[in-house]
């Protein structure tokens, strides 16, 4: 019995201990981690900044350019998405965007969607992506997006739980439908609000990203926007998040 009540006794400081932690917000506001488990869509800032993120799966072909227009354009803050597979199949440009100070975040390993299989095998694909990408780079994931965005309250508490923190976006480019160019620009440079996360893709079959990313980035220049990584602007302002 005594046992029994020194159990539940420390499983309670436990859960207390969990309710009373905090992630860090804007203007002294704080996320409790007693929240339902959720992603991140945007940020709530009056600043006119926003993350552009690039997902890579597959490929050699447009990861390279994406990089030179970044470089050419001198934007220096941007945040990528790396499978497992692809880091392990294209090391170097993987390095490549590590030497260019991006950031880089896991995209799981398989190209499946997480909520169709247990904890235990999204915990797998997981960890197959994040040591992929440490031996690759030196870099410990924190940040997630799921492959092709899908999860739901369980995918994202089993995340949640490894310690990462889900990402989202609230701007889609659809550059992986290819609707052309001008759709492309249009629908980022027009839709994009301060606190934005822009989801674009660096990937093989994204084939009109080289040739929208210039324009994408001088008009969203030209209204006055800067450019910071997905961290950055989780540091600064409130968390926009939902749980469907």
């Amino acid at each position: 019995m005594r046992a029994f009540r020194l159990l539940c006794a420390a499983l309670s400081a436990a859960v207390l201990s969990f309710a009373g932690m905090t992630l860090p917000g804007a203007s002294g506001t704080v996320a409790h981690a007693a929240e339902k488990p959720h992603a991140i869509y945007k940020v709530d800032t009056d600043q006119k900044v926003v993350a552009l993120t690039f997902d890579i799966s597959w490929g050699e072909k447009v990861p390279g350019p994406v990089l030179d227009i970044l470089e050419q354009k001198k934007v220096n803050k941007a945040t990528f998405f790396l499978s497992g597979p692809w880091t392990l199949r294209h090391p170097e440009i993987a390095k490549r965007i590590r030497s260019m100070g991006y950031e880089i975040g896991n995209h799981g390993h398989l190209h499946k969607d997480f909520s169709n299989y247990p904890d235990s095998w999204i915990r797998q694909q997981v960890n197959l992506s994040e040591k992929a990408i440490y031996q690759t780079t030196g870099v410990r994931t924190k940040l997630i997006r799921t492959p092709n965005g899908d999860f739901n309250p369980r995918v994202l508490a089993c995340l949640n739980s490894m310690g990462y923190t889900v990402i989202q976006w609230n701007t889609d480019s659809l550059d992986w439908k290819n609707p052309g160019v001008v759709a492309i620009t249009q629908r980022v440079v027009n839709r994009a609000v301060p606190g934005d996360i822009i989801l674009m893709h660096a990937s093989d079959s994204s084939k009109q990203m080289t040739q929208a990313l210039p324009q994408i980035i001088d008009g969203l220049r030209s209204k006055g926007y800067k450019f910071v990584t997905v961290s950055e602007l989780l540091a600064q302002a409130n968390v926009h998040s939902k749980v469907e």
